[in-house]
């Protein structure tokens, strides 16, 4: 049996969760998703795709999806994702991401399947070398990251205790969309910058405000690592193999390798949409480190991956796509 066999995806409605469901059907995998729908969306499932609206933390729901539907894995990317809003209200996100995932493991013991984990390069907060491998200090600046964190330690901590077999990939900026434009980045608020620079440039929000032209980079600009959705999903199912073959597979980074600043984006959807992309522009945020930049080698090395579609004019064309 594979772990990829039958797989449970939590948070399969969201934006990577969604992604990863597809790519696993298409991959041959039966997939059971378990959202709650707090985020408020639905995106298109194919029809073998299993729904369960229910929360994570009901243990008698997990432990039955678990054994109705013979779970041989499970990918966790349930959770909450703005940074801001972590800062201002840090308890929904240590009950929302740390508690509730706790629940989900300790269900998960009852019928040990190996456990993915969506993480997060805000675990790292301010770097002190660029790019940045899993072994270098991670003093998260925020509840965020730290919540991530802390869930890494307990992976850690059952694996130790349980033999539970697990990753922790931690992503650094998810983009892009699926190429046949029927998924797509849908956050509200959305915060993240590839969406916010094609709805400036199609007018369908203010123009977009550029936190910063002073940074110790090229142009001025903080820097970022853009990874397709798709490679991040493709690197899930390449972790599942890796498990099903003993590989400890532990933090990994998913991350393209290459930086792209904020004004490279912006000429660049510029260049893809064929129309200028309004913009403003403003002071540091604080927190905000000049350059985020990932070393994808022990991906590449632990899970045999490569990033296929990471490349800048492939990530945004497909997000227009998705968004016209």
């Amino acid at each position: 049996m594979s772990a990829r066999d039958s797989i449970l995806v939590t948070g399969g409605a969201g934006f990577v969760g969604s992604h990863f469901a597809r790519a696993a059907c298409d991959a041959g995998s039966r997939v059971t998703v378990l959202d709650d729908l707090s985020a408020g969306t639905m995106p298109a499932f194919r029809d073998e795709v299993t729904f369960v609206r229910g929360d994570i933390a009901d243990r008698a729901l997990v432990a039955k999806i678990l054994r109705e539907h013979g779970i041989t894995a499970i990918a966790h990317f349930a959770g909450k994702i703005q940074v801001g809003e972590s800062v201002k209200k840090p308890q929904l996100y240590f009950d929302g991401n740390l508690t509730k995932s706790l629940a989900l493991l300790d269900a998960v013991l009852e019928a040990p399947v190996p456990f993915l984990f969506s993480s997060t390069a805000a675990v790292y907060g301010m770097p002190d070398e660029i790019p940045i491998l899993e072994t270098a200090r991670k003093e998260p600046i925020n509840p965020y990251g730290a919540s991530k964190l802390a869930i890494e330690h307990a992976l850690d901590a059952y694996g130790t205790a349980h033999g539970l077999r697990w990753g922790a990939l931690r992503y650094f900026n998810a983009a892009g969309a699926h190429p046949d434009g029927t998924l797509r980045e849908g956050h509200d608020p959305e915060t993240h910058l590839i969406p916010l620079v094609i709805d400036a440039a199609l007018g369908r929000r203010p123009p977009l405000s550029i936190f910063g032209d002073d940074y110790p980079t090229p142009d001025g600009t903080c820097i970022r690592d853009y990874i397709h959705v798709l490679d991040l999903a493709s690197a899930h199912l390449a972790a599942l193999d890796a498990l099903d073959a003993g590989v400890a597979v532990r933090a990994v980074n998913l991350g393209s390798g290459s930086g792209f600043s904020v004004r490279e984006v912006i000429d660049e959807a510029a260049r893809v949409i064929g129309t200028p992309v309004p913009f403003t522009m403003g002071p540091r945020r604080e927190g905000d480190p000049a350059v985020l930049l990932a070393s994808n080698g022990r991906a590449r090395e632990v899970l045999g991956w490569t990033p296929q579609r990471s490349e800048l004019a492939t990530v945004i064309g497909d997000a227009v796509r998705s968004r016209s």
